[in-house]
């Protein structure tokens, strides 16, 4: 999934989702925590290749993920295409009334949108953009 759409929080926490991104999505999907200061949504597909992935891991490692899964939220999409961010994962990354819905490969993010302006900034500078080139052998 590629490109980020900005949006506005509704007053019951709703947010729209693009109509291609959904489509990558799904009806049912699951957010969580991120590694970064943002939410990752996951496809259904997409959740369940991740818990078998974790599943193969010892219990000593699995351990490791548990803020990932406590943090998970199963959610539906409603006919318009919105659903509830939840109020937990929005105020730990600091999303109150606008929000970037934003394509990350094979799943997508949802960032305050100060917050993306600033990072998207910083990453596409050119000698930024080089130097991933350079990091990943392209």
């Amino acid at each position: 999934m590629v490109d980020n759409y900005e949006y506005k929080i509704d007053s019951k926490g709703r947010v729209f989702i693009p109509a291609p991104m959904r489509e990558e999505l799904g009806e049912v999907f699951h957010v969580t925590i991120s590694d970064e200061e943002c939410i990752n949504a996951y496809s259904r597909e997409g959740w369940e290749r991740f818990q078998s992935k974790v599943k193969e891991l010892p219990m000593s490692k699995q351990r490791l993920l548990r803020p990932y899964f406590s943090n998970a939220k199963k959610c539906e999409l409603d006919s318009q295409g919105r659903f509830v961010l939840p109020q937990k994962l929005r105020d730990r990354v600091g999303i109150d009334k606008e929000v970037t819905v934003a394509g990350m490969g094979t799943l997508v993010q949802f960032w305050d949108t100060e917050t993306f302006r600033h990072l998207n900034d910083e990453e596409t500078k050119p000698e930024n953009l080089a130097k991933v080139m350079d990091e990943l052998d392209f």
